[in-house]
Formats: structure tokens, C-alpha cells, sequence
């Protein structure tokens, strides 16, 4: 099968929510929306599930955690261990103020950083990735919808549903 993509542009945020719900009633596939600002209510018309970005967020937080607690269970036991007042070289439970801010701040960085690296990736928004400009316009005052075509879907009526919903241009 083949595929095709027509990238409707427009003018005004409001017209660019009336033709995603318009295309979506007519069942074909919306690939992406590209606004210079956030629309309100965009993510529900296009039909997008939820982000995992708290998941992953979560998984890289747990991750600096243990991290931070397996470096200081090396340093206190293997690396460097002292023998003070007979007290454990790694006790949680006893020392535990002294293990907090390491362990937080691990936590804290491992979690930012990961999820700007996963950003980065998911948005593929790498350095030395070529950007994909549909329009020159699309980042200053320009919102583009674009709206792929499977099999016998018909251009020139997807044309005419955008253009009668607000579209100023049809590539």
C-alpha cells in the first residue's frame, strides 16, 4: 500500500482544532500538528494518548537512587572503611540523615537529565539531525496539520475538507 501526506496551513489555531476534528470524522490518519505555540484542547481532538514521560522520569529517578546508594555502599565498606565506636560502616537505618542529600541529589540529576536525553530522542531533535520544514512560516505565525493517505483515500477531497475548515494553503 501506499501512502501519501497532504499538509494542510493555517492561520489561526481555532480553524487548525475545527479541521482535526473534521478529518478525524472522516477517518483519516493524523500524522502530526505543528503549531509555534501551544493549542489548547489539540492533544484531545488528534486522539493522543497520554505521555510516559512521568514513567520514564520515574524509572531514571529510581535508577540515581541506586546509584547513589551503591557508590556510598563501595565507599564505606570496600573503598574506604573505618572503624569508628565500633558503629556498622553502612547502617540506613542509624546514619540515615548522612545519606539523604547524596542520594536525593543523584536521584534529582539522573531523572533530569534522562529525560532531556529521551526528549531529544523521542523528538528527534539530535544534533546533526537535517529538521523537517514543511513551511518556512510553520515556527512564527503558521500552524501545519499533516494528514497521511492510505490506499484509495481520495487528495483532492482531504483538500477540500481542509480548505473548508480554515486552511489558507494545501500542499
Amino acid at each position: 500500500m501506499s501512502s501519501k501526506s497532504v499538509f494542510g496551513i493555517f492561520e489561526d489555531d481555532e480553524h487548525l482544532l475545527k479541521a482535526v476534528s473534521a478529518v478525524r470524522e472522516k477517518g483519516y490518519h493524523i500524522v502530526d500538528a505543528i503549531s509555534p505555540f501551544p493549542v489548547h484542547g489539540l492533544d484531545q481532538a488528534m486522539g493522543l494518548k497520554r505521555t510516559r514521560i512521568s514513567i520514564v522520569a520515574f524509572m531514571f529517578g529510581i535508577t540515581g537512587t541506586s546509584l547513589a546508594l551503591l557508590m556510598m555502599w563501595y565507599m564505606n565498606i570496600f573503598d574506604w572503611p573505618m572503624d569508628i565506636g565500633g558503629k556498622p560502616s553502612f547502617a540506613l537505618y542509624k546514619n540515615l540523615p548522612a545519606f539523604i542529600p547524596v542520594t536525593f541529589e543523584s536521584t534529582v540529576l539522573c531523572a533530569a537529565h534522562g529525560m532531556f536525553i529521551t526528549f531529544l530522542f523521542r523528538c528527534k531533535v539530535l544534533p546533526g539531525v537535517e529538521p523537517r520544514i514543511i513551511d518556512l512560516r510553520q515556527s512564527d505565525d503558521r500552524m501545519v496539520l499533516e494528514v497521511e493517505l492510505h490506499g484509495k483515500q481520495d487528495a483532492a477531497a482531504l483538500s477540500e475538507i481542509l480548505k473548508s475548515n480554515g486552511a489558507v494553503e494545501v500542499k
